[in-house]
């Protein structure tokens, strides 16, 4: 998986030429059997077209590169879609919890808005089952979720309560104050993970959760709680549990951006002209983008730096998905993105801008 950190990092990064590779694949059998067939042949067409644009001497290392990368794939293990990013400096393959539309793009960064749709429609979130005997830390996206096991999780109380009896004069006290500081400890553990961005679901007894939240500095990225026992519940009997959580958390989100939308229009601080979209984010002006998933423009830029419209992708010049750098722009100057169902936004050409000022 993909986690948001690598993305910023791939979306930081200028490559010429910036090869990028987006695919669906498959879990389980027969289906999966054609993947490797749509894999060979994406791979034909990205050699071609670099082919016509670059010379042999330019791409015959990233040739080399790209068929390494392809001999990586392990294809009975795959999840719901492929990304392969490749540039004279770097090589990447990431399998994708979410499925992505099959396609190619050439450009001078990689292509990254498909996993931006996709770590926002299937958002990554954190879920925190404490315990004084281990406390874990899981990495979920949609419906896959993942155990951090590092030197910092799973986390253990040791000490008085834990690994050693409790003084004799302990009162209850004594042990809730024990606790209280192993949850800080926790949670000094967690800010190598989790911002107030990250959602974050909190699992434990009552009496754990509560004890938490009275010593941690993320409470606001909490979303959800699941009170009980979770020392020895697996990660499939988790997912049922998590999943509610998160499909709310979604739909809040969405709701949330097309009022946000609504407010900005009444306040004049909408653009929703590709062209003034591209200009507008580029210098920094933009705090709330908002895209139709499946919307997708080719354009070249002027003499004067005016977005120009194409009919084809190719070509040194052409930019295979403005809409891609304008979500890369916004994020890379601290704006964010929302990526809405299609016909969400049919007043606003498909794009819609809201402006800082």
């Amino acid at each position: 998986m993909i986690t948001r950190q690598e993305l910023k990092k791939l979306q930081s990064l200028t490559q010429i030429p910036a090869l990028s590779i987006l695919l669906p694949t498959h879990r389980t059998s027969p289906d999966n059997k054609q993947d490797p067939i749509l894999v060979k042949n994406l791979v034909d067409e990205a050699k071609r077209r670099l082919s016509e644009e670059f010379s042999k001497r330019e791409i015959e290392p990233l040739f080399d590169r790209l068929d390494n990368l392809v001999a990586e794939i392990d294809y009975p293990y795959t999840l719901d879609g492929l990304a392969l990013y490749i540039g004279p400096d770097i090589a990447k393959l990431y399998n994708l919890p979410f499925s992505v539309q099959a396609r190619v793009v050439i450009d001078k960064t990689f292509a990254t808005r498909d996993l931006v749709y996709g770590l926002h429609r299937e958002q990554p979130y954190w879920l925190l089952l404490l315990s004084q005997g281990s406390t874990r830390l899981i990495s979920g996206t949609g419906e896959t979720l993942e155990e951090i096991r590092d030197q910092n999780f799973p986390l253990e109380m040791t000490g008085p309560g834990a690994t050693a009896p409790l003084p004799f004069d302990a009162d209850t006290s004594y042990l809730d104050d024990r606790i209280r500081r192993f949850f800080q400890q926790v949670d000094n553990a967690l800010g190598e993970y989790v911002d107030d961005s990250s959602p974050l679901i909190v699992g434990g007894v009552v009496r754990q959760i509560s004890f938490f939240q009275e010593v941690s500095q993320y409470t606001s990225a909490i979303v959800g709680t699941l009170t009980g026992n979770f020392d020895k519940t697996s990660l499939s009997e988790l997912i049922p549990q998590v999943l509610p959580i998160m499909q709310s958390v979604r739909q809040t989100q969405k709701t949330e951006a097309l009022q946000a939308l609504d407010a900005a229009v009444s306040a004049q601080k909408v653009i929703s002209t590709l062209g003034e979209v591209w200009r507008l984010a580029q210098e920094g002006r933009g705090k709330l983008l908002l895209v139709e998933k499946n919307y997708h423009v080719p354009a070249v830029l002027s003499e004067n730096g005016d977005l120009v419209l194409v009919e084809n992708v190719g070509g040194t010049e052409v930019i295979d998905d403005a809409v891609d750098e304008i979500i890369e722009a916004v994020l890379a100057k601290g704006g964010r993105v929302a990526l809405v169902e299609e016909d969400s936004l049919n007043d606003y050409q498909k794009i819609a801008l809201i402006l800082r000022y």
